[in-house]
């Protein structure tokens, strides 16, 4: 940003370069994709030849080498067409920034080129069937085996889980009888293939949203993984599972932004058309109200999530207090506002022939998803209090 607030030209035209690349690529596509639980993987392509499925990782490793605003206007933007389409470039980001900042100079060069150009498609795994918010608790192990992990255990709704080529995975090298490595400590972060012998995937779940992205388990079964596919040092997986998440976060904020702007768009175009009493309900003061609390709300998350976006790219102290919170507050509002868009549409809004009741059912994981929002209040609450 330059001045306090205004977003710098480079910024502006890589903004009007995923908002023509959604109008043409997503927008269009977005509603004939949830119909048919459709995983757009030529749309993947055409975005990694923008750079998209490489935002923040290093133009060393053949990146565009953004930082986090500049992701989130990306995201934010492709989820104005499609809220599904873009959360999962933005995984897809995610754990292509964790191979290039923690993967060693072998593993990047065996698996980033094709990830960038999103050839190839990579998962994050940190959720199991027993270990949602209490991430640490998480039970998948991998036991060292000459120079390889050997892995077990299983891991819970993974986008992309099946389909993809490419699994980060959070996994228990400590000793699960000790306190030191039965926590945080004990957990490393390895990537697996997936054409790997002994994994195996679930069945793709049947979902509320997120219908363009397949979701299931990741099921390891005495899987062979290269001490070299690890990521950082033994015991530091947390650490970088937490460091993804904090840019995570910003992205999945950026999602809602994105879905809220275009729901608020639709209901003040509709507003003005529908009618009812003998005028247009656009005039009448209730409405007017509401459109006025849903635009303030929306740019009020947009204001907090570039605060925290800026912060995040300069490694701020108070990064991750205010990743939390922008998450909290863009997922939230985002959530509401298309609510109301819903509301203002009446009968209409709830039919498959308006896009409203899509991005509804799309926007309410993002309260879920990356740390639920009772999480991000327990990690802003326990930082105001150290």
């Amino acid at each position: 940003m330059t001045g306090q607030f205004d977003l710098t030209e480079d910024q502006l035209a890589i903004q009007d370069m995923a908002r023509k690349f959604t109008a043409d690529r997503i927008t269009p596509h977005a509603a004939a994709w949830d119909e048919a639980h459709h995983y757009p993987q030529d749309v993947w392509r055409a975005a990694g030849e923008l750079g998209f499925g490489a935002i923040y990782v290093s133009e060393e490793s053949g990146g565009i080498g953004l930082g986090r605003l500049e992701a989130a206007l990306i995201m934010e933007a492709m989820a104005y067409g499609c809220p599904t389409t873009s959360a999962y470039i933005s995984i897809h980001n995610m754990a292509a920034w964790m191979i290039d900042r923690y993967g060693d100079a072998d593993l990047k060069a065996r698996l980033l080129p094709e990830l960038v150009s999103m050839e190839r498609i990579a998962s994050y795994c940190l959720t199991e069937p027993g270990s949602g918010s209490d991430a640490a608790a998480l039970r998948t192990t991998a036991r060292l085996d000459g120079d390889h992990y050997v892995l077990d255990g299983t891991k819970q709704f993974i986008s992309g889980g099946g389909v993809n080529d490419v699994y980060v995975v959070m996994v228990r090298t400590g000793d699960a009888s000790t306190k030191e490595g039965a926590g945080p400590s004990g957990i490393s972060c390895v990537v697996v293939e997936k054409d790997t012998p002994g994994l195996s995937f679930g069945a793709s779940e049947k979902k509320l949203g997120w219908n363009a992205s397949p979701t299931a388990q990741v099921i390891f079964d005495g899987v062979r993984v290269p001490v070299g596919n690890r990521l950082g040092t033994e015991g530091e997986g947390f650490r970088i599972a937490m460091a993804g998440l904090d840019g995570g976060r910003l992205n999945i904020g950026a999602c809602s932004l994105g879905g809220a702007q275009r729901c608020l768009d639709e209901a003040v175009g509709y507003v003005k058309q529908r009618r009812q009493f003998g005028r247009a309900i656009a005039e009448f003061q209730n409405t007017q109200f509401t459109l006025a609390d849903m635009a303030t709300d929306l740019e009020a998350s947009r204001a907090l999530l570039y605060l925290a976006a800026a912060k995040v790219s300069a490694g701020a102290p108070d990064k991750t207090k205010f990743a939390a919170m922008a998450k909290k507050l863009a997922t939230d509002n985002g959530s509401s506002i298309v609510d109301r868009a819903l509301q203002m549409f009446g009968g209409y809004g709830y039919l498959r022939d308006y896009p409203i009741e899509r991005f509804w059912r799309d926007l309410r994981v993002h309260r879920i998803l990356e740390g639920t929002n009772e999480v991000m209040r327990l990690i802003i609450g326990r930082d105001l209090l150290k």
